[in-house]
């Protein structure tokens, strides 16, 4: 199976954004990508709430998912649109980060919406509260591509690894991990943990990520860590998309799940413990 993994500098406009999202599908899909694959908030990155309310969309209403469904079923690819942002009928009012896998037919055959969310203090200086304006999803999701059962993450999912083992342990022989991860945690943890995921569970890793100084006309600028990664399933990087935007291509030899599950069976070795 060949892949391709988007990589994005999201602005905070979606409108700007879209038609570099559909031109590096397209060009994917051109190089012979029959699974493409594009990052976290890729119709919108921002830090301000404010704004994501003035130009975030309901899922029916959202052109950045119907452009991208009509040109999946243009080039007849299968499309993980690795979330959008989006306005919910929610009584709070949050957002809804939300995973899309899309078939060649244009039809949405899968959606994840994040269940972790990233309340956290990396620094003094950098904080997040995620779960401020989102609200988080309950529900882990496995879909098939090309007969081959993927499991849907979202990005500060991947420190939890028990997702990840539920989901292989379910028949996940790939796993989707779009993202938007910070310099500072991209820089220390980024590889180490898709990497971690993949040899815990014998699957491949697939992490289309965004990357850059993301421009904001409201709120502080964020930046993000970038380098796209594909990891195979006895955890060696095949492929690292660098830090600009941009499409890498990679091969899947789905084979290789079994080599690898086979020598190292531990998905059939966990066993019921007291304690602690």
């Amino acid at each position: 199976m060949r892949v391709g993994l988007v990589q994005l500098s999201s602005s905070d406009d979606p409108e700007a954004n879209l038609p570099i999202t559909r031109e590096f599908v397209r060009d994917a899909a051109g190089q012979g990508a029959q699974f493409v694959l594009t990052p976290e908030v890729t119709n919108c990155v921002s830090a301000s709430r404010t704004r994501q309310a003035e130009v975030l969309h309901r899922e029916e209403d959202d052109t950045t998912l119907a452009t991208l469904r009509e040109t999946a079923k243009e080039a007849r690819i299968w499309l993980l649109v690795g979330s959008l942002a989006l306005k919910t009928d929610d009584a709070d009012g949050r957002f809804a980060n939300r995973s899309f896998l899309v078939s060649p037919d244009g039809s949405i055959a899968a959606r994840y919406d994040k269940i972790h969310m990233f309340d956290v203090t990396v620094s003094k200086e950098e904080t997040y509260r995620e779960s401020d304006g989102y609200r988080p999803g309950d529900g882990a999701v496995l879909a098939n591509v090309r007969e081959t059962p993927v499991g849907m993450t979202i990005c500060y999912d991947l420190r939890f690894p028990h997702l990840y083992r539920d989901l292989a342990k379910a028949g996940a022989r790939i796993l989707t991990v779009p993202s938007a991860f910070t310099p500072a945690t991209g820089a220390a943890h980024w590889e180490t943990l898709l990497r971690s995921r993949a040899i815990e569970t014998g699957a491949f890793v697939l992490a289309p990520a965004q990357c850059g100084t993301h421009n904001a006309t409201r709120g502080r600028t964020r930046k993000t860590h970038g380098h796209s990664l594909a990891i195979d399933p006895w955890g060696a990087v095949l492929a690292d998309g660098g830090t600009e935007p941009g499409v890498t291509l990679v091969d899947l030899d789905l084979q290789d799940v079994d080599d690898a599950r086979r020598r190292i069976p531990a998905l059939q070795h966990d066993r019921p413990y007291e304690g602690p």
